[in-house]
């Protein structure tokens, strides 16, 4: 079981690189427990493990970019740093000027209605939205006792879904947005 992590961390780690090149991984895992990954199946035994989509975007190039802020947010909340980047990573790509289809501004995309209570007055400040974005994750941390996947999908979908179904959401973007997250939080914890 233990090589089954290492090879889920590695394929991880390859897919978070810049210079990944496009193509769809299957995986297979043998009678000896030995786990196959190929972007080339050799037979019907490979199973799709994950499908590559076209990048939309260019990623930034400067992930260290905000670590001071990060760092001092997270020591004053109790909130991991390597969670807090990988929330920014994917909901701003590091832009301190981002903004959302609905209204979230900022590095960790945060709603207007939500300023007031976070101590936010310039949601494009990156340190103002650093602090106040990790501060939410440590309310939802503690309203849902620690339990970081509905943590992740009320940051994303908001507490009141997670609350209507006492669960993740059944939202495809709220599904793919945990997804992304925990991809990042894995990458960027490997590398603190």
């Amino acid at each position: 079981m233990k090589i089954y992590r290492v090879w889920i961390l590695i394929v991880v780690l390859l897919f978070s690189l810049p210079w990944q090149v496009s193509a769809d991984i299957y995986m297979f895992i043998d009678s000896s427990g030995v786990v196959h990954f190929t972007n080339v199946p050799t037979s019907n035994d490979y199973k799709l493990y994950i499908r590559e989509r076209p990048v939309r975007g260019k990623q930034s190039g400067n992930t260290g970019r905000f670590d001071s802020e990060i760092n001092k947010a997270s020591r004053r909340f109790g909130v991991d740093s390597s969670l807090v980047k990988a929330v920014i990573a994917v909901e701003s790509d590091f832009n301190p000027k981002a903004v959302s289809k609905k209204g979230a501004k900022g590095l960790m995309q945060i709603m207007p209605g939500n300023y007031k209570s976070l101590s936010i007055s310039d949601p494009f400040d990156p340190s103002q939205n650093i602090m106040g974005g990790t501060l939410y994750l440590k309310r939802l941390f503690v309203r849902y006792n620690g339990k970081l996947p509905l943590v992740l999908a009320a940051y994303n979908a908001g507490p009141q879904a997670v609350d209507r179904y006492n669960t993740i959401p059944p939202f495809k973007e709220t599904e793919k947005y945990i997804k992304k997250v925990m991809e990042r939080y894995t990458l960027y914890n490997s590398t603190f």
